[in-house]
């Protein structure tokens, strides 16, 4: 990644003391460390906000179970939808949202419902005690301080794809 050793050591450093001078790093060691830095050693329970098709390919997304996330919950608003079953998760009515986050102890959620529903969305998950976000909705969404929100709008990373192809 055409990185230096030493910015690697620095920025290593910053996390604690994992080498040993003039030896190196034990890698396994090493890996098992980040991964506790950064949440990778556990499983997370994920809940997703909307049953469409963007949700239903969100939930079938079997990248999230190799890297520790269990979609736990599927919610939607649509009583065609509530009580069907989609990859092993029952879809379950949006209104339950408080009891089954704290039941299941999620705190992570994809929110993937139209922009005229995501902030109501996000205040019924921030209420329920999930503490991370990630927004498919095109609509920038207020949450408190100390939460962690995360944007993704398609069409913007889409122009931003036609604007370097243009130059």
């Amino acid at each position: 990644m055409h990185f230096k050793a030493t910015q690697v050591r620095r920025d290593l450093a910053y996390f604690g003391q994992f080498g040993s001078r003039g030896k190196g790093y034990n890698v396994r060691e090493l890996c098992e460390e980040l991964e506790k830095i950064l949440g990778l050693n556990r499983r997370w329970s994920v809940a997703v906000v909307g049953a469409g098709n963007l949700g239903k390919a969100l939930s079938a997304y079997s990248g999230f179970h190799q890297h520790g996330f269990e979609i736990s919950a599927i919610f939607d608003n649509s009583a065609r939808k509530i009580g069907k079953t989609w990859q092993g998760v029952k879809i379950l009515d949006i209104r339950q949202i408080p009891s089954v986050v704290r039941e299941k102890r999620i705190k992570i959620a994809i929110i993937a419902v139209p922009y005229f529903s995501a902030q109501q969305v996000a205040d019924a998950l921030v209420g329920s005690g999930v503490k991370a976000i990630l927004n498919f909705a095109p609509h920038k969404l207020t949450v408190p301080d100390g939460f962690k929100l995360k944007n993704i709008d398609l069409a913007t990373e889409l122009q931003s794809l036609s604007c370097f192809l243009s130059k």
